[in-house]
């Protein structure tokens, strides 16, 4: 469908934009709540110890544990994808928060396994909305030359949650015994959440899907603060539930008639760095911890060193995708990511300093590999089926994050150094994915706006 002059030239003007300081405070905001996914995310691996020794988990309860947390945020990726698309991505970044915050305030009172089970699928749900909520606003918000770095700006807040994770388990456990030590973390979480979602309040509705749905007026008003540096833009009235349901039915399968490519190219490069990413977190609770007989304490540790790893690697990555392009990112960090593996397991049998050394530097490619990855896919699918298609290539690449605990903990108790190289075969299959893509004519993105890549197949 043709877009009419006056919304072009919103889209015009969006997309060409000097760097503002709305733009800076969106990415903030944005960055806050998903360094709180990280915080979520990385927390459980900080307290697995504690939690081990308290429900009397084995390696498959472990295993059960981090699996229960992918399947709600696999479902909360799909399902609050189609619900971003039909009903704005401002809705759906607000409710995530409130969502998880509150799940993980209750699970700091988790009074058996059943409950903390629950309470950790509800808490993914949260999450899995901002994958596709988060990603769909941030791509649609920002000048097209900058779109690339922002998106994964916004990524790289990730490292800094799952440092805050580490750094305040590893406090908690020093003053405090593990069985209390575990609970009042997720209580500080829930509640730094909480207040993040009260602060991201002041973000607007993308105009871009304003303009989707016919509401020309709310988009330009919202272009216009844009464009003066508003940092609290008046959110228009919401539209109406049932007219939203009844216009934007059948999302996931128009993406599959229409751009098959590009979901298949989203959903292997997901499948790939969330089997090998999570797998990898699995594999210092699930095998180094019982393997080299350490304390729960000392886990936090693991996780600060991986931080500083993952800050580095996400910050490459930002710096790459709008200089280099980014086939050529995606590439060569998943490419690097599982040479990085098969050197990681070739020294598993020096040591715990070793293995914390090796954790940091895979951790580094993993997370420059998923934060180019994101903005790369999340830009190909057109604005209307924008978050659609995000959380359908995040809700297979959960399948394999909910899988890879139970790979890692069955093969890695049979060697470290195989478990580490089942991970690499993960990251190679990125690799390869995003080559066919190029090699068979998939667009490369960089510095183009977003409307003038829906026409290409």
């Amino acid at each position: 469908m043709e877009t009419p002059s006056a919304d072009a030239a919103v889209l015009d003007t969006l997309s060409g934009l000097r760097w503002n300081r709305f733009h800076t405070v969106a990415v903030l905001l944005f960055g806050l709540g998903w360094a709180l996914d990280a915080f979520e995310v990385t927390l459980i691996g900080n307290v697995m110890g504690a939690l081990r020794a308290r429900f009397q988990l084995g390696a498959d309860g472990m295993s059960l544990l981090l699996a229960a947390w992918f399947v709600g945020l696999m479902f909360g990726a799909s399902g609050f994808g189609v619900l971003s698309d039909r009903f704005g991505r401002r809705r759906v970044f607000l409710i995530s928060l409130v969502v998880y915050g509150l799940a993980t305030l209750a699970t700091g009172f988790a009074p058996n396994l059943g409950s903390l089970l629950a309470l950790r699928l509800i808490a993914g749900l949260g999450v899995g909305a901002e994958y596709s909520a988060i990603n769909a606003a941030i791509t649609e918000l920002v000048p097209s030359r900058s779109r690339g770095r922002a998106a994964a700006l916004v990524l790289n807040f990730w490292p800094l949650g799952s440092f805050a994770a580490a750094l305040l388990a590893w406090l908690v456990f020093a003053a405090l015994p593990s069985d209390l030590g575990w609970r009042v973390v997720f209580g500080l979480g829930g509640v730094v959440a909480l207040s993040a979602a009260w602060f991201r309040r002041h973000l607007p509705e993308s105009p871009r899907w304003l303009l989707q749905v016919g509401r020309g007026d709310d988009a330009r008003a919202i272009v216009a603060g844009i464009e003066a540096g508003l940092t609290n833009i008046t959110p228009p009235a919401a539209a109406p539930v049932i007219r939203r349901v009844r216009r934007e039915a059948g999302q996931l399968s128009r993406l599959l008639r229409q751009y098959p490519g590009r979901l298949a190219l989203g959903a292997i490069l997901d499948f790939a760095e969330a089997s090998g990413y999570y797998g990898l977190f699995a594999f210092l609770p699930v095998v180094v911890l019982p393997a080299l007989h350490l304390p729960p304490a000392s886990l936090p540790l693991f996780y600060l060193a991986g931080s500083v790893g993952a800050a580095i690697g996400g910050l490459a990555a930002a710096g790459l995708l709008d200089r280099v392009g980014r086939s050529w990112t995606v590439g060569g960090f998943y490419l690097a990511t599982a040479l990085g593996l098969v050197g990681f397991a070739a020294i598993t049998s020096w040591g715990a300093g070793a293995i914390m050394l090796g954790f940091a530097l895979v951790n580094l490619l993993a997370t420059g590999s998923w934060i180019a990855a994101y903005p790369t896919f999340s830009e190909l699918f057109p604005t209307a089926l924008r978050a659609t298609g995000i959380g359908a290539s995040v809700t297979v690449g959960r399948v394999g994050a909910a899988l890879a605990p139970f790979a890692v903990g069955y093969v890695g108790a049979r060697s470290m150094a195989a478990a580490l190289l089942l991970l690499a075969g993960a990251w190679a299959l990125g690799a390869v994915a995003i080559l066919v893509w190029r090699l068979r004519g998939g667009i490369e993105a960089r510095g183009l706006a977003l409307e003038s890549l829906a026409p290409h197949g």
